[in-house]
């Protein structure tokens, strides 16, 4: 089985789009050169702030093939490959690894309702099909299901899955999670959520995927760097300023969902940073409007990042 440990500050790369809702190919470069030069230590491609579910197979290919050239091999990349049902998520991962990513995350099946047990058989079958280690992605406000502690264990000692990350928000059991895998050192538990990271490490995670990340990745590698040391003090302090920073997640509200909300502050954050062109978002979602990104403004020039 092919192995992969993940450590340290991993985004989940945005997704930009042209004004005809084209891959924006442009600004996907130099969305990977500002996160390689804030330090991160690997990219996650094709998941949820990817805004990977809107993408056809041929854009999720783009995106791959982009993303690996300004790459260069300089940090590991994996890909998203979700989908509804298994199959998909075979042809996705049989794609993923003819292009050369270094590993694949996967979540449970969505919108088809599974069992604990099938979710497992789900995982089995995407293995069987490839020769790349797979992270669990545990994200239950988008696949209607929680992946059980039991279930990761089964998983891990299968050797279908090499690490987790864990989106729940479910704090209370990830730390249970880090518990049962405290000494397993080729299974790495990375937490999905940017406001708690400080908290995630001292627990023992391994790393963090931020989607705040690509507004600001050279903060979350201050963050991760002074846990490293055990300056949890400035660990808090990065937090809480990277805290402030993630209001810009709430300006679309109410015109637009929660999801798309926080991926449109994320994008329009980084269209007036010069990263990106437009500020789309994959359809029905909603892009913010002048009086949101107003407001998404006022807190990057607060940050010092404008």
């Amino acid at each position: 089985m092919s192995s992969l440990f993940l450590n340290g500050i991993i985004p989940p790369v945005v997704t930009p789009y042209t004004q005809d809702d084209r891959i924006d190919h442009v600004s996907l470069r130099k969305v990977i050169r500002h996160l390689l030069a804030g330090g991160v230590h690997g990219l996650f491609l094709l998941g949820s702030t990817s805004e990977c579910v809107f993408l056809t197979p041929q854009q999720r290919a783009e995106v791959i093939e982009v993303a690996l050239s300004e790459v260069g091999g300089r940090v590991p990349v994996v890909a998203g490959i979700l989908d509804s049902v298994t199959d998909h998520c075979i042809a996705h991962a049989r794609q993923a690894e003819s292009l050369g990513v270094d590993g694949l995350v996967l979540t449970a099946p969505y919108y088809t309702r599974t069992s604990q047990g099938e979710i497992v058989d789900h995982f089995r079958y995407v293995r069987q099909a490839v020769d790349l280690p797979i992270i669990a992605y545990d994200i239950p406000v988008c696949v209607h299901i929680k992946l059980g502690r039991d279930t990761i264990g089964e998983m891990y000692r299968e050797q279908l899955i090499c690490g987790l990350k864990d989106s729940s928000g479910d704090d209370g059991n990830l730390r249970m999670v880090m518990q049962d895998f405290a000494g397993h050192q080729d299974f790495s538990i990375l937490t999905g959520s940017e406001i708690v990271a400080d908290y995630a490490l001292l627990g023992g995670a391994h790393g963090c995927v931020p989607g705040l990340g690509n507004v600001d990745p050279a903060g979350y590698v201050r963050l991760y760097d002074a846990a490293r040391r055990g300056d949890w003090v400035a660990a808090r302090q990065e937090q809480e300023r990277l805290i402030r920073l993630f209001q810009i997640v709430f300006q679309g509200l109410p015109e637009s969902s929660a999801g798309a909300s926080g991926v449109g502050g994320f994008k329009t954050a980084m269209q007036m940073m010069g990263l990106i062109e437009q500020r789309h978002m994959g359809r029905p979602n909603r892009p913010l409007s002048d009086a949101a990104a107003e407001k998404v403004m006022a807190i990057l020039i607060k940050s010092g990042l404008m």
